[in-house]
């Protein structure tokens, strides 16, 4: 009798990180392949609150957990101190999972496929016989230029913390653009514990990728080709919300507020901005209200996702005074929306985005522009992409106290939204897209592959 094939899905516990994975997932699941996804007990019970009943009753993957290491959890944000421990435990607990799940299981795990964030976790795969498979959640670049560094090391460009010895520009390949060696993707100055951290992280990824393990990213080919041809054994399957947008199981840490679909519904054509920094992202109340101040000042009608602690050591109220009853006619704020289908929306014009890779390749695959305001790691690296390559976006600019000012944001938003050249790019990137994921598209002739492989 022929066993179904049983792939385990592990990423990071983080918002950023579940999502896409349980997009994956749920592909492999319609693909006729078994998908157990691996979560810590904590983001389990957030993934199951946020979900509805009958979402769970038609969710094809089978969620299972284990104990992360940490009493308390740091808000998604995992610095030096969450991964150590992390990594402390993971590794055993997972091992004890696999082998739960196949004692109990008539089809027992068959292949491990891990956030790249864990690499360390494919070692349990190696050493039980399964096969392994690697999933790079951000941007090929800057994969391509993580496994660069043993390089950059040996001519002293940077040393073994990855700090800058000399200055002078990294250039990887022609058509991915040029690094400075003092804004590597692991740099953050004034913060040497934190780089430390980013860049012994960069340096791991070497390790797991120099094993011939299947390198999966959520891009296409198309997109990013001179990156992705410096990548071994990648294999580009994405956009991914193009290809799972009927999954039920959304790996949402919240529950979405499905209101601003409605409310978005009644607005014209290419009229709102929708704004979302991401899941971790916080602003200094003074920062909060720039925000606030450039959105009222722009004219413009917007949809803002403003989560409860993205303002830093504020209390909830932290809009500035009377600004709600200012902007009730053309303003919608919620804790958290259904990301995909608000840019899918007719209504929206543009994206006011951190430029987290997930928001990125989302935004491309429904044709909408970019203002972008990167906040740490691969962001500044996706914000190139989309200003300087494929022109589909302009960046807010600090000003002299370090804020990016209301002014600024105002202008830029009319600029955005003047320049029609960006909005035709944006189109094009996102036919593109929905090319590579079409019958005979290079996405979906790799994730072909990717289901052969995952079967043999």
């Amino acid at each position: 009798m022929n066993l179904q094939q049983h792939v385990l899905v592990v990423p990071l516990p983080a918002q950023g990180h579940v999502k896409p994975l349980m997009k994956l997932a749920y592909n492999l699941a319609y693909h006729g392949i078994k998908a157990t996804f691996a979560n810590s007990q904590f983001v389990e019970a957030k993934i199951l609150a946020a979900m509805s009943e009958a979402d769970k009753e038609q969710c094809p993957i089978r969620l299972v957990s284990y104990w992360d290491g940490m009493e308390s959890h740091p808000e998604e944000r995992f610095g030096p101190v969450e991964m150590d421990s992390l990594k402390k435990v993971m590794t055993k607990n997972l091992e004890k999972l696999i082998e739960q799940i196949n004692q109990s299981d008539k089809e027992p795990i068959t292949c491990v496929m891990v956030d790249l964030t864990v690499g360390w976790t494919l070692e349990v795969a190696r050493n039980m016989g399964l096969k392994q498979v690697a999933v790079w959640l951000a941007g090929p670049a800057s994969l391509a230029l993580a496994l660069r560094i043993p390089t950059l090391i040996e001519a002293r460009v940077i040393d073994e913390n990855g700090s800058t010895i000399k200055n002078e520009l990294i250039c990887l390949s022609e058509g991915i653009p040029v690094w400075n060696s003092w804004e590597l993707t692991w740099s953050t100055p004034g913060k040497p514990a934190l780089q430390k951290f980013f860049f012994d992280f960069s340096l791991a990824i070497n390790q797991v990728v120099e094993n011939p393990t299947i390198v999966l990213c959520n891009t296409y080919y198309e997109l990013d080709s001179s990156s992705c041809a410096m990548i071994p054994n990648i294999l580009p399957i994405g956009p991914l919300p193009a290809i799972s947008n009927l999954n039920p199981c959304s790996g949402s840490f919240s529950s979405q507020d499905s209101t601003c679909l409605s409310w978005l519904d009644k607005q014209p054509s290419n009229s709102v901005i929708y704004i979302a920094f991401g899941s971790t992202t916080m602003f200094s109340q003074k920062q909060f209200n720039e925000i606030a101040f450039g959105l009222e000042l722009s004219g413009y009608s917007f949809l803002w996702a403003v989560r409860p602690n993205i303002v830093s050591g504020s209390s909830p109220e932290y809009y500035p005074n009377n600004f709600l009853e200012r902007i009730a006619g053309r303003g919608k704020i919620v804790e958290w929306a259904p990301q995909e289908k608000v840019l899918a929306h007719s209504s929206v014009s543009c994206f006011f985005s951190h430029c987290g890779w997930n928001s990125t390749i989302e935004g491309i695959s429904h044709g909408v522009p970019f203002l972008c305001w990167p906040y740490v790691w691969d962001q500044f690296d996706n914000k190139k992409y989309i200003c300087d390559v494929w022109k589909v976006g302009l960046a807010v600019k600090y000003d002299e106290d370090g804020i990016i000012s209301r002014h600024e944001i105002k202008t830029k938003i009319h600029n955005l939204l003047t320049n029609y050249e960006m909005k035709i790019n944006a189109i094009k990137l996102m036919e593109d897209a929905k090319k590579s994921v079409s019958l005979g598209g290079s996405s979906h002739e790799n994730f072909k592959s990717l289901v052969k492989y995952l079967k043999a």
